[in-house]
């Protein structure tokens, strides 16, 4: 079986467990449906746009989750099990940015091909207990997850069948699927004592998540919306607490990377080893996503440049946890961030794929790519952002761990051991969207019989 049909096997059953694990969820993916229908309705270029991407196909099976594991040896093990399903690990996030103890990768699809026949991704936090202060607690929660194995003894063996025979059958990817959904599964009894979790929440309550379950239960899972101004009123009205604000860029004209929310994280009952009484945990919570094109280096420097300038705005830091007034702050920066897509591509701001358009027809040889493009014998398509923004991802988290303000934090990446942990190097997300834009220009401009400024675009 393709990898790429393992994988939605995979999506398609993690979805179902996540709808009964956590009712709000079913509600969730409803309303995003409904947003995105009228939107499209509302938009039909838009629509078009994406049908001839081929983004419209994907946009009901698009999730991403997350998971946050303990062990160096766990990150290891998890990226074997991906790598069955196709999914491999792209960018490395600092989320001590936050004053959050971890640092992540996304698993993802690599290749075009891939993400169009499914973009499922799981963003994946690795704990960092070398940020914890107190180090006999750090030692103590070391010990805890030394004596956890989070993926069974039958998935470990159908890695390893798909390692050596570079794949599973069709009866095998069933049995792989089964077993992989269990290392996500939620489950109510704690392996540690109710003292030892006070202890472990206290210091964060992220790392009493972590380290105080079977397992690295799935936190969230993420559809895709259209609309995500839509979504977040469609919640309220539908009796769901959003957070406060919108993570990210401001709503546009021509989006940009992402743009995310979600509803107050589940209080849950758990039970604490050597107790009958059951105690209360909130970790797992709803999210929503809108993405936007994939910025280049030069865009992606402009627009941490005017983040880093909102929240450092003053009308920022005085009404804190005012939504209105960041909302506010947010746009005033961002009207200076180029909108549209004519204009992102032209001052190289955004990454395109290009192609013929249809019925094309071009004499003699053009003096720009910008040329072709005017004469419609060449369609440029904004890349869909497939990755995740550090400060939005802790943003999130914040909201669900009881904090929704954006204050800043100094972080304390550590990329070296975080792929020695993996056990290797993770990709580099901006290399990838460079790499189909110009394969895809390329192609285009031999078809087109332009292959000399292919060669020009490429020098400059």
């Amino acid at each position: 079986m393709h990898p790429d049909d393992i994988r939605t096997l995979f999506s398609r059953a993690m979805s179902e467990m996540y709808r009964k694990e956590v009712p709000q969820y079913g509600e969730l993916i409803d309303l995003v449906n409904e947003v995105n229908e009228a939107t499209l309705r509302a938009n039909p270029k838009l629509k078009v746009r994406l049908e001839a991407a081929g983004e419209l196909d994907r946009l009901d099976i698009e999730r991403h989750g997350a998971i946050r594991v303990g062990t160096a040896e766990e990150l290891f093990n998890i990226r074997r099990m991906f790598a069955v399903m196709g999914m491999y690990p792209v960018g490395y996030y600092d989320l001590s940015v936050a004053g959050l103890p971890v640092h992540s990768t996304a698993f993802r699809p690599t290749s075009w091909t891939a993400l169009k026949r499914n973009p499922f991704r799981i963003f994946t936090s690795l704990l960092r207990l070398d940020l914890l202060e107190d180090r006999d607690l750090a030692e103590a929660a070391e010990a805890i997850l030394a004596e956890r194995q989070i993926i069974s003894g039958r998935a470990f063996e159908l890695i390893a069948r798909a390692e050596e025979n570079g794949g599973l059958t069709g009866q095998e990817a069933k049995r792989f699927v089964g077993e992989a959904l269990e290392t996500f599964r939620w489950h109510s009894q704690a392996t540690v004592s109710a003292e030892t979790y006070a202890r472990l929440h206290e210091a964060h309550r992220l790392i009493a998540d972590v380290v105080s379950f079977r397992g690295p239960h799935i936190n969230h899972l993420t559809p895709r919306t259209l609309n995500i101004d839509a979504v977040q009123t469609g919640m309220l009205e539908r009796g769901i607490t959003p957070k406060l604000i919108i993570e990210g860029p401001p709503k546009r004209a021509a989006d940009i990377l992402l743009r995310q929310t979600s509803f107050k994280a589940l209080e849950e009952a758990i039970v604490f080893e050597g107790a009958d009484a059951a105690g209360k945990h909130t970790a797992r919570f709803g999210e929503i996503e809108q993405r936007g094109v994939a910025l280049t280096a030069k865009g992606r420097q402009l627009y941490d440049e005017t983040l880093a300038a909102v929240r450092r705005d003053p009308e920022v830091a005085e009404n804190s946890g005012d939504a209105e007034a960041y909302t506010s702050t947010l746009k005033k920066h961002f009207s200076a961030f180029p909108d549209g897509w004519a204009n992102l591509r032209r001052e190289g701001l955004a990454f395109f794929d290009y192609q013929v358009a249809e019925d094309a027809c071009f004499q003699g040889h053009a003096d720009s790519v910008d040329a072709l493009l005017k004469a419609e014998a060449l369609v440029a398509t904004p890349q869909v952002y497939e990755d995740f923004l550090p400060v939005s991802a802790a943003g999130i988290f914040r909201s669900n761990l009881g904090s929704d303000n954006h204050s800043g934090h100094t972080g304390r990446a550590n990329q070296s051991a975080f792929e020695a942990a993996l056990g290797t190097a993770v990709a580099d997300e901006m290399a990838i969207y460079a790499r189909r834009e110009a394969e895809s220009l390329k192609a285009a401009l031999e078809t087109l019989g332009q292959r000399h400024l292919f060669v020009s675009d490429k020098a400059a």
